[in-house]
């Protein structure tokens, strides 16, 4: 679903990612992990067509995301760390919007909505203004609206800041399903425990360089069956120390 080769980012003369090659599959919950700083926004941003790559080739469900922008897009839905919300328009009229933007038809926006809306658990405050919603109807509505045009790829960073464990519960459990049907999940997350809980496999990323890869099963095994928070810590410890020794 994702193939990136030597994917490399600059900022003048800083280097946000080194030589970056992954290969994502479809079904597959991704968990991308690393500390403030290491590169995890860049790369998600530049996989939603954000940002134009310094080096290197993306390919999402095999179209490559700068021969054909426009059609990359279509695959993808994008939950950034910050989204963006209309407050004075209604759940609803915001999904109308978000359709029109991917050239659904209104019978498909309508349909597909109203389902999405129920199955975010906001059915019956679909016609409310979006600055009445709470943070975690907020973020329902988001995931909604990513969803509206069926992408085979959904790519999320941050999804659990400041909701309470009924709405993470949701959320997590929406992952599972999206990947149980044969679609992807990338997700970049500070929140160990739902890396664990939800992701097939995870990469740790350090100042731009992917430093550890595998399964949540490996990775635990690897490291005398540490859960993934302890794990996690470990190894950039140990990138850092190195890093300081250089």
């Amino acid at each position: 679903m994702i193939r990136i080769n030597n994917l490399e980012k600059r900022y003048g003369k800083f280097q946000a990612l080194h030589p970056l090659s992954l290969h994502i599959k479809k079904g597959e919950v991704f968990g991308f992990l690393g500390p403030n700083g290491a590169g995890k926004t860049t790369t998600i941003r530049t996989l939603a067509g954000v940002l134009t790559p310094t080096a290197g080739t993306v390919h999402i469900d095999g179209i490559d995301i700068l021969d054909n922008p426009v059609e990359s897009k279509k695959k993808v839905g994008y939950i950034p760390d910050r989204p963006y919300l209309y407050d004075k328009l209604t759940a609803r009229e915001f999904l109308q919007f978000v359709g029109q933007l991917y050239d659904l038809s209104e019978s498909d926006i309508r349909e597909r909505g109203d389902a999405l809306l129920v199955q975010n658990g906001l059915g019956e405050r679909g016609d409310e203004l979006i600055e009445a919603y709470s943070h975690g109807m907020k973020q329902r509505l988001v995931l909604s609206a990513a969803l509206l045009h069926q992408p085979p790829l959904l790519i999320v960073d941050e999804p659990m800041v400041g909701l309470d464990p009924h709405g993470a519960r949701q959320i997590k459990d929406q992952f599972r399903k999206i990947a149980d049907e044969g679609r992807t999940v990338f997700l970049s997350t500070h929140s160990l425990d739902v890396a664990q809980e939800v992701c097939d496999r995870v990469g740790i990323l350090f100042k731009g360089r992917l430093v550890a890869l595998g399964t949540v099963e490996e990775m635990l095994s690897q490291q005398d069956n540490l859960n993934l928070e302890e794990v996690f810590l470990k190894i950039t410890e140990e990138q850092i120390q190195n890093h300081q020794s250089q």
